[in-house]
C-alpha cells in the first residue's frame, strides 16, 4: 500500500498543501495523513502514519523537508520504517528504498546533510574565536549574576521562584541557580 504524508508548516502555505496532496493522490496513495505544523512540533500525523504502515507498505513524501526536520530525526524514522519492513520513497529526489540504489541515496543525502551542519558549525566557531582575539565578541552579558542580590532580595520577602522569575523578565530556572549557589 502507498502511505501518503503531506506537511506544511503553516495554514497560509495552503498552495503547497494542495500540491503535496494533488501528487500524492495522483500516484496512487491510498491513505493520505495530512497536518499543518511546525516540523518542531509534535506531528501527530507523522506518528500516525509511521504506526499505520505494514510490512511491505511505502511511506511516500513530496520533499524530504516535508518529512523530517534534521538528519538525527530522519534516521529515527528510517530506523521506524525499516524494523517494519516499509520503505520510504521521496518524490522531488527521485529515492526510493525499494531499490538498492535509492537505499543508497538516502545515506548519501543524509551524509552530505550531517556533514553540512558540522561544516557550519566549523565556520561559525571559527567566526566566534576570530571575533574574540580581534577583541569584538564579548559573548553575552551575565544578566542574571548581576541581579543576583536583586533575586535573594525578592525571595526574602516569600515571593516565589516563578514569580521572581516573571517580575524580573528571566528564567525560572536562573532563579533557582542564583538561589541555590553555594549551599
Amino acid at each position: 500500500m502507498l502511505i501518503g504524508y503531506a506537511r506544511t508548516s503553516t495554514l497560509d502555505q495552503d498552495a503547497g498543501f494542495e500540491a503535496q496532496l494533488r501528487d500524492l493522490t495522483a500516484l496512487g496513495c491510498e491513505k493520505l495523513f495530512k497536518e499543518q505544523v511546525s516540523s518542531v512540533a509534535p506531528r501527530k500525523q507523522l506518528e500516525a502514519a509511521l504506526e499505520f504502515a505494514r510490512h511491505r507498505d511505502i511511506l511516500v513524501v513530496t520533499k524530504l523537508d516535508r518529512l523530517a526536520r534534521s538528519v538525527v530525526h530522519l534516521g529515527k524514522i528510517i530506523e521506524t520504517l525499516e524494523a517494519k519492513g516499509v520503505a520510504l520513497r521521496i518524490l522531488d529526489l527521485g529515492v526510493d528504498t525499494t531499490t538498492p540504489t535509492g537505499k543508497l541515496m538516502l545515506n548519501v543525502l543524509g551524509g552530505v546533510a550531517q556533514f553540512e551542519r558540522e561544516m557550519m558549525l566549523e565556520r561559525q566557531r571559527e567566526g566566534i574565536k576570530s571575533a574574540k582575539e580581534a577583541g569584538k565578541y564579548k559573548g553575552r552579558k551575565p544578566t542574571v549574576r548581576a541581579r543576583s542580590e536583586e533575586i535573594k532580595a525578592l525571595a526574602d520577602q516569600g515571593m516565589s521562584m516563578g514569580a521572581i522569575a516573571t517580575k524580573l523578565g528571566i528564567g525560572k530556572g536562573s532563579v533557582h541557580r542564583v538561589l541555590n549557589a553555594n549551599g
